[in-house]
C-alpha cells in the first residue's frame, strides 16, 4: 500500500503568523491563519481536512461494504461536521450519510453504515474522537 504525505508550513506567531497546507499529489494547497481556524476568517483549517478525509473514507469503505452484501450503491454522500472544543481538541464528528442503495432494506443499510463507522480506517484513526452517525436511504 502507498504512504501519502502532506506538508504544512508556519510563519510567525499562533495569533499573528499564517501557514500553508498542501497534500503530496499537489491536489490541494491552502492557506490558513489563527482566525480560519479558530474564528470565522477565510481559509482552511486542520479540521476541515480531517472533516474530508473521514467523509471520504466512510463514504468508500460503506459503499465496499454494501456491494460485498450484494447491494451496489449508485450513490453514497456523506457530509462531515468536526468540532473543535476549548483546549483546543477535536471533540467530537458528526457524519451524516445518505446512500442511493437500490433493493436494500433501511434495517440492512443502517447496520453497513455502522459497520462503515467503525471499520474505514480513519474512523480507527480517530479513535479517541467520539462519531455520530446519522445515515439513511435516499427518497
Amino acid at each position: 500500500m502507498p504512504t501519502r504525505t502532506s506538508h504544512a508550513e508556519w510563519n510567525g506567531t499562533l495569533k499573528e503568523g499564517k501557514g500553508k497546507m498542501k497534500l503530496g499529489s499537489g491536489a490541494f494547497e491552502g492557506a490558513f491563519s489563527f482566525g480560519s481556524r479558530f474564528e470565522e476568517d477565510p481559509g482552511t483549517n486542520p479540521e476541515e481536512l480531517i472533516g474530508a478525509a473521514h467523509a471520504g473514507c466512510f463514504s468508500m469503505f460503506l459503499s465496499a461494504l454494501l456491494t460485498d452484501a450484494g447491494f451496489p450503491p449508485k450513490s453514497v454522500t456523506t457530509d462531515a461536521k468536526v468540532h473543535l472544543k476549548a483546549g483546543p481538541v477535536i471533540a467530537q464528528i458528526d457524519l451524516t450519510t445518505v446512500g442511493d442503495v437500490p433493493g436494500i432494506s433501511e434495517a440492512e443499510f443502517l447496520k453497513l453504515a455502522e459497520d462503515a463507522k467503525q471499520g474505514c480506517p480513519v474512523s480507527k484513526a480517530l479513535a479517541g474522537v467520539e462519531i455520530k452517525l446519522s445515515a439513511r436511504l435516499a427518497v
